[in-house]
């Protein structure tokens, strides 16, 4: 990410970046834990595991 991590900058471009790559709408990703961590947690809504891998594949 390029994205300075001031004031959740950071946060909201990799929940942009993987809602673009998993075609999903924004509100379907949640960050649960890592807000100030380079790990994340992201709750997906729509789409269970195995979709989710199969489309991040295909990018």
């Amino acid at each position: 990410m390029t994205a300075a991590p001031e004031g959740g900058k950071a946060n909201v471009a990799v929940l942009g970046l993987l809602a673009e790559r998993l075609d999903l709408p924004g509100k379907s990703l949640t960050l649960v834990s890592g807000q100030s961590s380079r790990n994340k947690i992201v709750e997906l809504h729509g789409i269970d595991a195995a979709e989710a891998e199969r489309r991040l594949g295909q990018t």
